[in-house]
Formats: C-alpha cells, structure tokens, sequence
C-alpha cells in the first residue's frame, strides 16, 4: 500500500457558516482581492453580505469579475488588480472557474510572471516554487470540487485548449462551503455542476489511482449525488438536498487530487476548449459512454477484474438497490447515469454545439491529458471517437 493525500489546510463547512468569511480573510491579511464570476444581479446580496462581514474585522475589499470560464488574459488582469491594491489575501467567490482563476492569482503574487508561464502543455509548465499568497475558496455552486483541487484550469483562446497550472502549494488556506448558498443556483446551472461532482467521484473511484483513504469517500459522494441530485433540481430551496451535492462536490474535489480522474475529463478538457459547451454538460454526455465502454474493454481483459467489482458498486449506489448483483450491478451505473442526464435535461454533445468535424483532433488531444493516464483501462483512439459520436 502506497499513496499520498493532500487537501485544503483547512475545511469549514455548514449552513450559515458564510458569517466567517470576514474573521477568516483578517486571519491571513487585511486587503483581498475578491475574484468572482457570480452573477452581479443575482448574487448582489452575496456580495454585500460579505463586504459588510470583511468590514467588521476591518479587511478592505476590491473585486475582479469574470465572465464564463477564465482565459489566460482574465487571470493576468486579475493579477494586475490584486498587485495594484497590494493584496494579502485572494477569495474565489462563484463557480469552479472563478475558484481556479484565483488559484492561479494567488500562485502568480508570490511567483511572478504571467499564467503562459506555468501552464502545462501549452505554455512553459514552470514550477510554482515559492508558497503562493493566502487563498480562500467560498463555491456557490456544487460541482468542480476546485475548493480543494491542487490545479487552476485555465482556457487559451490563442492555442484553443484548456490547461492547468498545477502545485500541491495551490491548495486553499480555507475551503468555505455553505450549502445554502446553493439556493440561488439556477435549475440548469445545479444540473449540470452536479452531473460533474457525480462523475468526478464514480471516476476517482474505477480510477487506477484509487486508494484506501479515496475509496469511502468517492462512495459516500456517489450515494449522496445519486440520492439527491435530482431533488436539488427539481426544488432549489430543498437545502438537505444541497448540503447533499455540496458536500458530495467538496468529496470529489478531494478523491480527484489524491486518485486522478479518467476518460470523461480527458476528453471533456479539449471538448470544451475547441467548442463553447459547459464543462458539466459535456460530463454528462459523455459518463455513461466511457463507462460502458471501460467495462466492456475490462471484461475483454479479464472477467474477474477488479475494477469490474467497482463498477458495481457504483450502479447499486446510484440504484439505491443494495440487492443487484453480477452484470446487473455492473451495468446499472451507465444505465442510471444516462437516465439521470436525460430526467435533468442536459442535451448531448450535439445540440450543445460539437460538431462531427474536429472530433478526431480533440481525441488526439485528449489522449495527452492528464486524466487520461489513470482511466482504468488504455482505450484506444477509435473507441473515444466513437464515445463522442455517442454523446452527440
């Protein structure tokens, strides 16, 4: 037995527990940099609600907005910003884009330079060798799990890809997740993010890097997605049911940094940087896809292996049937993943916008991804292009 765990310096979680944010930025400094992609309209009282509680400590605030998922240039701008007012502290407030965004910031304080730097693949892939300025992650959605990820993705336009700049330094000081936040999260937006913790947990779970300390985790967040998910669409302010996919998020971001992912983000990485489509849509296509298709080439390999026995406690946990057995529990899991997406309304890849033209080159990219090396199984080129043609 070998393996290592990192995670957040610290994790505080609960309803309510928001009312912290200001005592914990005047922990660490007292100027921050707040980089969100919350909704200014819909997310405004969030916004003052922190502000007032940073100003009783007193900890001054400025805050850098994004749009969508951040390119090279948001991040270098918000580097610029955090410089210009001196920032002690960096929060990411929002979405897993925001979060990784001020990963990267906090990063480049202390590192200098600009994100092409340390970025994998496309850039330089410098090392971040000097501990990064305090961050602090407060998600409003329940999905990427990036409060507690090592790594910031981060898209190019210019190179149409999306990489990472990846440090176990660039691991939160604080992880401040309150389920009810969630109940601002639109309909669609809770579908989708939580189509992604779903896939991130059943991925670090049939992962070849799965270990002892991730594998109670990773089935604690499948049971808890699968049992919930549903719910949280179907009535936002159902909060068990948010404290459900929150926490089942902050699992997977946890069972992804210590046991590696798999086809699903392998792919959906250039997916989603050759094509305008949501990282957790595009997961949902795809889980039930590289699922079957992991099994059906596991099998072919060995019958007994097992991962296949992996596999099958995932589809009796999504089935909340503790009774299935054999292949039928085996296969439950793609079986449920499919008609979770459809009951959710997440579109395929095709009316998402992916095109038949360009998915051979995103395979070819894909199969250089990180995830990819810890899927269970090596799949060859024309079976994750037939994965795609699926999904559409």
């Amino acid at each position: 037995m070998s393996f290592r765990f990192e995670t957040a310096a610290r994790i505080v979680f609960g309803r309510g527990c928001l009312d912290e944010i200001g005592e914990l930025i005047a922990e660490h400094g007292r100027s921050a940099l707040v980089v969100s992609n919350a909704d200014r309209a819909g997310k405004q009282g969030l916004m003052a609600r922190i502000e007032k509680l940073a100003a009783a400590e007193p900890v001054t605030l400025e805050t850098f907005w994004i749009r969508g998922e951040p390119e090279t240039g948001d991040v270098d701008r918000a580097l610029e910003s955090a410089r210009r007012i001196d920032a002690e502290v960096i929060v990411g407030l929002g979405g897993g884009s925001a979060i990784d965004a001020a990963k990267a910031v906090a990063g480049l304080m202390t590192n200098g330079g600009s994100c092409l730097d340390y970025m994998e693949v496309i850039g330089e892939g410098r090392p971040i060798r000097v501990q990064p300025l305090p961050w602090i992650a407060v998600p409003t959605t329940a999905g990427t799990g990036a409060e507690v990820t090592r790594n910031a993705v981060i898209g190019s336009k210019e190179h149409a890809y999306k990489a990472s700049i990846r440090s176990p330094m660039l691991l939160a000081r604080v992880a401040l997740v309150d389920p009810e936040i969630g109940v601002a999260v639109p309909r669609d937006v809770t579908a989708r993010t939580g189509m992604d913790a779903l896939t991130q947990c059943v991925e670090s779970y049939t992962s070849n890097g799965a270990n002892p300390m991730t594998d109670p985790l990773a089935r604690e967040g499948v049971a808890r997605a699968g049992r919930s998910l549903r719910r949280a669409v179907e009535n936002g302010d159902d909060v068990d049911a948010r404290e459900d996919m929150a926490f089942a998020a902050l699992i997977s971001g946890v069972t992804l940094t210590n046991a590696g992912l798999g086809a699903v983000h392998g792919l959906a990485a250039p997916l989603g940087a050759r094509f305008p489509v949501p990282h957790g849509a595009v997961c949902a296509a795809l889980l039930p896809h590289v699922m079957k298709a992991n099994i059906e080439a596991l099998r072919a390999e060995d019958p007994n292996h097992p991962v296949l026995r992996r596999y099958a406690e995932v589809g009796r946990l999504l089935a909340g049937r503790c009774d299935l057995l054999g292949d039928d529990a085996t296969d439950a899991g793609a079986e449920v993943a499919a008609s979770l997406a459809r009951d959710l309304q997440i579109p395929g890849l095709g009316a998402l916008g992916v095109e038949e033209d360009g998915i051979e080159d995103v395979v070819g990219m894909a199969q250089k991804a990180s995830s990819m090396k810890f899927n269970p199984v090596v799949l060859p080129a024309e079976t994750l292009v037939e994965i795609v043609r699926r999904a559409r």
